[in-house]
């Protein structure tokens, strides 16, 4: 439960912190209104950690810019045309827009920019009431004019305004209330989420960029789940992601399977848990969790249903791969981050031939290979791919992932396995069969990397050995 008295004791006291302080001074000697607004705000009452200081005033951007050069160390006006100036003062980057009064026209989420005269209007406009407050500075005083405060207490995600009209006027709120609703823990008001569903197709005027934007800041909550849920129910993933909702597939009374939805929710839960237990300092991992999210997207495509009452699911690890590949190119993912997720996707089932049965140190050089720089990233999302509700199973399968990565750890140590190359390299295989670059050499090469694969280092001279006797036997 929140502690309101305790929540404004951090508000007051982020108002007296030096960078707050000091343009809160400055504006007020320059007959100017300012206040701290939005997140920071929300934050502070919370007792969640602030990173970004935004702040709002009716001075216009050419104003904040000449008020605040003599007080920072550096200045940038790239969203001057929105009223926002942004600026470096006692170390900390902040950002200033004047108090804005926009109007949209309902074809694009892009507004008609216009200037408003007092903070009360321009929180009206802002995305939900519990970023619709403000500390009017100096003082400070909190402004909350929609019940922002309220709705902190109770947990709650509504708009300041009417939702139809708040989503209407940028239909990229709908995301976003996806994305607190995840981050903060809170409900969405059953009238916001109605209207979140009845907007659904207007999510066609958001930009690929912008969807991908606020789907990544969603997954890299601690727990994304509640968030993807009512994306789902809402039928707002359909519009940008429909793999997901599709992975709800139809059980009948005669054809049984686990719930590919509910699954996937669950490895995604629990990939992030194990992320967090191996690496617990490092940043969200959005590739892993894109991937633990989407890594059974092909089930639906290849699902067979078999007599007996069997179902089978043959090649989605491939069929997934692909289907990914082309959806996050569609939201303007970068080549790397694609090229991670559909990697994963693509392995994620071949530890479970070694859970059946060992694997030959050259099969397991071969997995590290083939993984590559996704190799941890594959051992997250195989180990959190495990949901089986039978005790003994799940522990053999954690016991043979334990061995595989001991024996990973051990060639390792022996052949530094990471590097997997073979003696010679291409350069040399021309000198010592006296051919040109081309696709010989290529073949060439795979056959030495086959050797090293399967019976491990082999040195220089071995290797020109092997090289001389394939190519002497070759047609």
């Amino acid at each position: 439960m929140l502690n309101m008295a305790e929540g404004l004791a951090r508000a007051a006291a982020l108002a007296a912190s030096p960078v707050v302080d000091t343009l809160a001074a400055t504006f007020a000697n320059a007959g100017f209104e300012l206040a701290l607004v939005g997140g920071p705000v929300r934050d502070a009452l919370l007792g969640r950690t602030t990173n970004d200081l935004d702040f709002t005033t009716n001075a216009r951007p050419d104003d904040i810019l000449r008020i605040v050069k003599p007080v920072s160390t550096a200045q940038w006006d790239i969203g001057r045309e929105f009223g926002t100036i942004g600026a470096r003062v006692r170390g900390e980057q902040v950002e200033i827009t004047t108090y804005r009064a926009d109007e949209y026209d309902g074809a694009t989420r892009k507004p008609v920019v216009a200037f408003g005269d007092d903070l009360e209007g321009d929180l009206a406009r802002r995305d939900f009431t519990v970023n619709a407050m403000a500390l009017r500075l100096p003082g400070p005083t909190l402004v909350d004019p929609s019940g922002g405060v309220e709705d902190l207490v109770s947990g709650i995600l509504r708009t300041p305004v009417d939702p139809g009209i708040s989503f209407g006027d940028d239909p990229l709120r709908m995301l976003r209330a996806a994305r607190f609703s995840a981050q903060l823990g809170f409900d969405v008001d059953p009238a916001t989420v109605a209207a979140m569903a009845a907007r659904a197709d207007t999510l066609s005027i958001v930009s690929p960029e912008r969807i991908q934007g606020e789907l990544v800041k969603l997954l890299q909550a601690d727990d994304p789940v509640r968030g993807i849920r009512l994306l789902v129910e809402t039928g707002l993933m359909a519009k940008f992601l429909p793999e997901v909702p599709a992975l709800r597939l139809e059980i009948d009374e005669h054809h049984h399977h686990k719930d590919v939805y509910e699954h996937s929710l669950t490895v995604l839960r629990q990939a992030i848990e194990l992320e967090h237990e191996r690496h617990p300092d490092a940043a969200p991992d959005v590739p892993l969790r894109v991937a633990a999210l989407l890594h059974d997207i092909g089930k639906p495509a290849t699902r067979r249903l078999e007599e007996g009452g069997g179902v089978t699911f043959h090649h989605h690890d491939l069929k997934g791969a692909r289907l990914a590949r082309k959806r996050l190119q569609a939201l303007r993912f970068d080549s790397d981050t694609i090229g991670s997720v559909t990697k994963l996707i693509e392995l994620h089932l071949r530890f479970f031939g070694y859970a059946e049965g060992a694997w030959s140190d050259s099969a397991v050089r071969r997995y590290v290979r083939d993984a590559g720089d996704e190799l941890e990233r594959l051992h997250i999302l195989t180990r959190a791919d495990v949901t089986t509700r039978n005790k003994r199973k799940a522990a053999r399968l954690r016991s043979a992932y334990d061995d595989i990565e001991r024996r990973i750890d051990e060639l390792a140590e022996q052949e530094q396995l990471q590097s997997m190359r073979p003696a010679l390299d291409g350069n040399r295989i021309q000198e010592i069969l006296g051919i040109p670059p081309g696709p010989v050499v290529g073949e060439a090469y795979r056959f030495l990397l086959d050797v090293r694969l399967d019976e491990g280092v082999v040195d220089e001279a071995e290797a020109e050995q092997r090289l001389r006797a394939w190519w002497s036997a070759r047609p």
